[in-house]
């Protein structure tokens, strides 16, 4: 995914989850994935809605763009306003974007009111999001450097140290690729002169959107 100006970098989500509740014998499965478009969104919920053909409700709630631009819920037949809205106040209590949240419901026979729709379906969402992993697209800077053998194991340690290791072809010499976050930039290159007495001559390629781990006390409560 290619950074573009203005892009400072957002929250979203790691992977595919799926998480179970069961309330008063009703059976909740909240799904949540990573999207990079309503398009996207729109083909996985028809998907999920295949899957779960015989389903009692498949409600949903999806967040497109760094700023949750494109949003969009659906309660799917259940009460106005206990399914979907609670779904999308989970996506952004939470503060991630460029996801889509899935919640199945088999209806088990008792009746659980609004107030337990929306408690139920804000728990799948929410469970299902944090099942995900989340992680920050931060902005980086990508770079391509090439390192003399006789400089390699010193540079390394060096790299590994001040930014992130995208890839490396061991050559006549050893070719990196490597990325470093926007705001750490000026002081990555300047401490790379220094460390490394300014033999190495990193060449920028680029910026490109990159993903962070969130630990979970980083993420919105």
């Amino acid at each position: 995914m290619q950074g573009a100006p203005g892009v400072k970098g957002f929250r979203t989500v790691r992977a595919n989850s799926e998480i179970q509740l069961v309330v008063h014998k009703s059976r909740f499965i909240g799904q949540c994935y990573p999207i990079e478009s309503e398009r996207c969104a729109l083909e996985i919920l028809e998907r999920v809605r295949k899957r779960y053909w015989d389903a009692t409700h498949n409600c949903f709630a999806y967040s497109v763009g760094e700023n949750g631009q494109t949003a969009r819920f659906s309660d799917d037949g259940e009460p106005s306003g206990t399914a979907g809205l609670p779904m999308m106040d989970a996506i952004r209590k939470i503060g991630v974007t460029n996801l889509l949240c899935v919640v199945t419901r088999y209806f088990g026979g008792v009746l659980l009111g609004a107030g337990g729709l929306v408690r139920a379906y804000s728990k799948s969402a929410s469970e299902s999001i944090r099942a995900a992993g989340c992680v920050e697209m931060r902005c980086c800077a990508s770079y391509a450097l090439t390192v003399p053998y006789p400089l390699w194991g010193r540079a390394e340690t060096v790299l590994r140290e001040l930014a992130l290791l995208d890839g490396t072809e061991f050559m006549e010499a050893v070719r990196v690729s490597l990325s470093v976050p926007l705001e750490r930039e000026a002081a990555f290159l300047k401490q790379l002169s220094d460390r490394m007495d300014g033999r190495l001559s990193p060449e920028r390629r680029g910026e490109a959107l990159r993903p962070f781990a969130l630990e979970s006390e980083d993420m919105k409560e």
